[in-house]
């Protein structure tokens, strides 16, 4: 599966200060402990929307390709793309989504959403934080918040990247982290993630001896600082790490092979169709919050080939059976959605049949919880140049976000200096959402 412009959210310091611990051997069973010494379980919260999946498609989905279509605009810019309608009366998308067509029930499309950011990095850390970039600070992606405020259970990790996230725990510090999964399921296949399997021939004894060293080193490096962000509370996540290697509740969330093929086939056989598959296993297991990545919409060129028979029909299916297996599972009511890009594409095709970056008008995707699907709200000008009004920014539906999940976007926290920070700074919930 595709992947662009991916971070770690590891500041170097903290890189290197893991490197060390990778250094003395503590790898394969224990990468888990590693990423655990930098996650902190919060007490549990009483909601009725217990978890998240958030989806990212990284390098900027056209909207008039997708969500957004304009027929009757000029053929410079409606493109090779016709609408079709979906099961929802009134509302249409790309023919190229057809299976999604028939869950628009489930979901909601904002449309007109706008912001200004027009490169990668600064637009990816807009949308995955819902806050605007700035240089003097590092906002925490949402699933270090949600992992802050929602906590999660002590055998399973709260926060999960398939395969990894843009999103970074920000000034949280990096016991907010996710745990990058490294790799995408395979259909019927017992699902491998490097540092919880006990695969290699690696034996629980194995675990024992090298968590009695990683004891060792925990007094080291207690010595030399403590008061570091990363190390404290390294003890305590060495035996949460240990619990969940151990655990057979935690092997079996991750395990795909034990849904039933009926179940599974709706999801494809692609990376993403089956990281989908596992967000639904994940968070019906009791995963807080599971980001999924999908890249390869930097369509500059070669657009709607890209679009037609490599990006759409992968989206269209893993995210329709994600749509209908919650709803299946009976998690739509319990689980906050959410599918992005950084930003839209030009309304006018360039030279090359591509479409450039265009943060001026783009679409969200937002479903479960609180929030009923098969609604468009927000829009697009004739031409897909802008919003129609006053649009959409990326703080509004983050705000809108949180508050699915029960959580306030006004709280403050405070960074390691003390500054007090609201979790969204400028933006409250749109309230036709939840009208």
């Amino acid at each position: 599966m595709a992947m662009d412009r991916l971070c770690s959210g590891l500041t170097r310091r903290d890189a290197l200060r893991v490197g060390v611990l990778g250094g003395a051997g503590l790898t394969s069973g224990l990468a888990l402990d590693r990423y655990l010494a930098a996650a902190e379980v919060g007490a549990l919260a009483e909601s009725p929307v217990k978890a998240a999946i958030f989806i990212s498609l990284g390098g900027g989905p056209s909207h008039i390709d997708t969500f957004d279509p304009k027929p009757n605009a000029p053929d410079t810019i409606r493109g090779e793309f016709k609408p079709i309608a979906t099961n929802v009366s009134g509302i249409e998308v790309s023919e190229h989504l057809p299976k999604l067509a028939q869950q628009m029930d489930k979901f909601v499309i904002l449309r007109g959403v706008s912001h200004t950011l027009a490169a990668h990095e600064l637009g990816t850390q807009y949308v995955n934080t819902g806050n605007r970039p700035l240089a003097s600070l590092e906002f925490p992606g949402y699933g270090a918040v949600v992992t802050k405020e929602l906590g999660g259970a002590v055998d399973l990790p709260p926060f999960v990247a398939v395969p990894t996230t843009p999103q970074k725990a920000g000034y949280l510090g990096v016991r907010y982290a996710p745990m990058n999964t490294g790799n995408t399921p395979k259909p019927g296949q017992a699902y491998t993630v490097r540092g919880m399997s006990l695969g290699g021939g690696l034996t629980i004894s194995d675990v024992e001896k090298r968590r009695d060293l990683l004891a060792q080193l925990d007094t080291t490096f207690a010595g030399y600082s403590k008061n570091d962000s990363l190390l404290d509370g390294l003890d305590q996540f060495s035996q949460q790490a240990h619990t969940i290697i151990t655990s057979k509740r935690a092997r079996e969330a991750f395990d795909i092979s034990r849904e039933s093929p009926a179940f599974a086939q709706p999801f494809g056989e692609t990376g993403f169709g089956q990281s989908c598959l596992l967000a639904t296993r994940l968070v019906e297991s009791g995963v807080r919050f599971v980001t999924i990545s999908l890249g390869g919409w930097d369509t500059h060129q070669d657009n709607f080939n890209k679009l037609s028979k490599t990006q759409l029909p992968q989206l269209d299916t893993g995210l329709s059976a994600l749509f209908a297996g919650l709803a299946q599972k009976g998690l739509l009511a319990s689980t906050a959605v959410m599918v992005t890009g950084e930003f839209g594409r030009t309304p006018k095709i360039n030279p090359r049949t591509g479409r450039d970056h265009y943060p001026r008008a783009m679409f969200m995707l937002m479903a479960g919880g609180k929030i009923a699907g098969g609604r468009v709200l927000g829009a697009s000008d004739e031409n897909a140049m802008g919003p129609e009004g006053k649009g959409y920014t990326p703080d509004q539906v983050a705000a809108s976000f949180y508050k699915n999940l029960g959580i306030d976007c006004t709280k403050e926290y405070h960074t390691n200096t003390g500054r007090p920070v609201m979790i969204v700074r400028d933006g409250q919930p749109i309230p036709e959402l939840f009208a």
